[in-house]
């Protein structure tokens, strides 16, 4: 098996996670690649930069509206893609734990629209958050991560991570201060890039608050753009007696299902006992 073969492999058995880990090093060793060439042939502009990277200008936008989502696999910096990418190995593993893959690509791709439409909003029709030394263009997954990182955190504030040298902390806390960070950070630079952070958090946050039917569904078009259309089924004969047995059985399963979520809420994924995590990767797979 050769290299490429190798992670081809690789990629197909991956998890979404690593998957969207895979495809923003290969697009940052791109940009590498680019910005080489144009070292020796003394061109300052990278292609790809140009053509993936979300600009201010509402003009820019309509003749490249893609960007809107290509800007979340986009680094041009070591330090930018390297920090981005070890938050997303552990926000989205944890995420993992409790939603679906398909889930995980949803919140990735729709926080990053969602913060790139605050990013346009900011620079068009809010001037006064941006300083003019600020760079004209967004890129970057902070975004989408902020969207999967919040969202879990809505879903489970009481869930207690273990941090060296701090001990256990609730992630409605964790989630506090990386919100706290981005707002802290806005007059000293970059207020666009922080505010985009912020809609992804901001789209993380409303998004789960539905699910839990405390917020207005204002993201029923876009998200029905992710679900797969089923083709209806035809049937001639219906058991009555099976139909209420199956809706029996759900809401037990829903019943305990919720119990278990409740108890993870309040104690941490590790106060379960065997049973309980052996029913939660049971009904994870169905």
């Amino acid at each position: 098996m050769n290299i490429i073969e190798n992670i081809q492999y690789r990629f197909r058995n991956a998890n979404m996670v690593e998957k969207l880990i895979y495809i923003n090093v290969a697009v940052f060793l791109l940009v590498f690649i680019v910005n080489t060439f144009g070292f020796l042939y003394q061109s300052t502009e990278n292609i790809l930069v140009k053509w993936f990277a979300l600009p201010a200008n509402f003009k820019a936008f309509i003749v490249k509206p893609w960007t809107l989502v290509s800007y979340g696999f986009l680094h041009v910096g070591f330090i930018h893609i390297l920090v981005n990418l070890i938050a997303l190995f552990y926000i989205g593993n944890l995420f993992l734990e409790y939603f679906t893959q398909k889930q995980l690509l949803n919140f990735y791709i729709l926080g990053t629209i969602f913060g790139g439409i605050i990013f346009l909003l900011s620079y068009n029709y809010f001037p006064a958050f941006i300083n003019s030394s600020d760079r004209s263009v967004l890129l970057g997954a902070s975004a989408g991560i902020s969207a999967i990182f919040i969202g879990v955190a809505t879903y489970l504030p009481n869930y207690q991570l273990k941090i060296r040298f701090v001990g256990y902390v609730k992630l409605w806390v964790l989630a506090v201060i990386w919100v706290a960070l981005d707002v802290i950070q806005i007059p000293s630079g970059n207020a666009g890039g922080h505010l985009a952070h912020l809609g992804g958090a901001l789209f993380g946050f409303l998004y789960v608050s539905k699910v839990s039917n405390t917020a207005i569904d204002i993201f029923k078009p876009i998200r029905s753009l992710f679900v797969k259309k089923q083709k209806p089924l035809k049937t001639v004969y219906n058991s009555r007696k099976k139909t209420t047995t199956k809706k029996a059985d759900k809401n037990i399963n829903q019943q305990q299902i919720d119990t278990i979520l409740d108890k993870i809420s309040k104690s941490g994924y590790d106060a379960l006992t065997k049973e309980e995590k052996d029913f939660l990767f049971k009904q994870g797979k169905n």
